[in-house]
């Protein structure tokens, strides 16, 4: 019986290497913002320059995906995976020494391009490890990614309080996540290639009766055989572009537009509102800002949903939870208290969080096998694009015609992805 469990338990191996990676990835993301104030310390510089760093960060960062779906494609997941994973830990690694503010930047852009490769690549390889569970299988990845973010800032303060033993205590903490990121590189080259061609693995060959005979598909690298020669050549931009002809494909990826607008703009300023259009003390707005995060262990629960109801009626019941926490906000800002407040902001994070992982599975879903990774990539590329214009669009409404008005454009972006979600669902049945 123990032998039974264990042997369950290990078919999830893969699944573990990369949930852990993108935990890291996460985490030395979310390590810089906190470390602003040593990096002023050692460099003197100013604060645009320290925002120029996170910038360099998640501009690297976002213009990876598409390229990294395409080169998954072409030369199967596990390679990009564990390219990016050395590239992120070149990054962190060049960080350890003391360098110019310049050598800096380029370390940070460094890692932004690895970890670049992190999400698209194994959304699309945990969709193929595991088929008939995806829903689980990303819930509990998006988990670990979200935990990095919520990890990082304590373990800055922690590490900042230490002697210099290594030198700067901050150098040290990437020190540590560098080689751990190696070691993670070569476990997912380990463990990751059996589960893409055992019982959990999608099947290699779908012709009629030429169904696999339980012979191993994969590639030395670790990619199926359709990661490589017997699969279709993925082709050329067009066609990746040509999935925009789908009318499914097309509205979905509105979807996740509008949703990336309205959460990244209110993840940016939802302190600062509450702050300031409510009786809320700016500590207790910071609690309740935490709280955004803390919730999103419903991410395991909605993935599993969306496995045995489907994703489309998972997805219009979380975009409507954080819809409706969205609106609460809005309707409670001049009478609400904590307790009010605090409730819409929950409803908000459990049902941004619960619709992430859902997302990604649906879109596997639809997307053709020999495309999947480039049309992810694709995909990530536009949200994480409206999610950059978020902020920068509610600083100015904010300024230009009230904090109210700039959260009231998000609600209505929520409210779009809503309408748009519950339409794909009544098409569906």
């Amino acid at each position: 019986m123990v032998a039974g469990r264990l042997g369950r338990l290990a078919r999830f191996d893969a699944l573990a290497a990369v949930a852990v990676l993108w935990f890291l990835g996460k985490f030395v993301r979310y390590a810089l913002p906190p470390l602003f104030g040593t990096i002023d310390e050692t460099y003197g510089v100013s604060r645009a320059a320290l925002g120029g760093v996170f910038t360099a960060f998640m501009l690297v960062y976002a213009l990876t995906q598409f390229p990294s779906g395409l080169l998954a494609d072409r030369f199967g997941s596990v390679r990009v995976l564990a390219a990016g994973a050395l590239v992120a830990a070149a990054g962190a690694l060049a960080l350890v020494v003391d360098s110019p503010f310049l050598v800096l930047v380029g370390a940070v852009a460094l890692m932004g391009l690895g970890t670049g490769t992190y999400k698209t690549v194994s959304v699309e390889l945990l969709a193929r490890a595991y088929p008939a569970r995806r829903g689980r299988t990303l819930g509990i990845f998006d988990t670990f990614g979200t935990f990095g973010g919520v990890a990082a800032p304590a373990v800055v303060v922690a590490v900042t309080a230490l002697p210099p033993v290594l030198g700067a205590p901050w150098r040290t903490l990437f020190l540590l996540a560098g080689i751990a990121t190696v070691g993670l590189a070569g476990v997912v080259v380990a463990r990751v290639p059996p589960r893409l061609s055992g019982p959990d693995a999608a099947p290699a060959v779908t012709d009629g009766d030429d169904a696999s005979d339980g012979s191993s598909t994969a590639n030395p690298d670790g990619s199926s055989a359709a990661d490589q020669g017997d699969r279709p050549d993925p082709g050329s931009l067009r066609t990746y572009l040509d999935l925009f002809r789908d009318v499914r494909f097309s509205a979905f990826v509105a979807v996740t537009v509008c949703f990336g607008f309205a959460y990244n703009g209110a993840v940016a300023f939802l302190p600062l509102y509450l702050t300031n259009e409510t009786a809320l003390s700016a500590s207790t707005a910071n609690l309740l800002f935490s709280a955004l995060f803390v919730v999103s262990l419903v991410q395991l629960v909605s993935g599993e949903a969306s496995d045995r109801a489907g994703a489309l009626p998972v997805l219009a019941a979380s975009l409507g939870v954080a819809t409706a926490g969205f609106a609460a906000v809005l309707a409670f800002s001049s009478t609400g208290g904590p307790l009010t407040l605090g409730a819409a902001v929950v409803a908000l994070g459990l049902g941004a969080h619960a619709y992430r992982p859902v997302r990604g599975a649906y879109l596997m879903a639809i997307l053709p096998d020999d495309v999947a990774g480039g049309g992810l990539g694709a995909v990530r590329t536009l949200l994480m694009g409206a999610g950059a214009v978020g902020p920068a669009v509610v600083g100015y409404v904010s300024e230009a015609v009230g904090f109210r008005s700039a959260f009231g454009l998000l609600a209505a972006a929520l409210a779009a992805a809503l309408a748009l979600t519950l339409v794909l669902w009544a098409l569906e049945r």
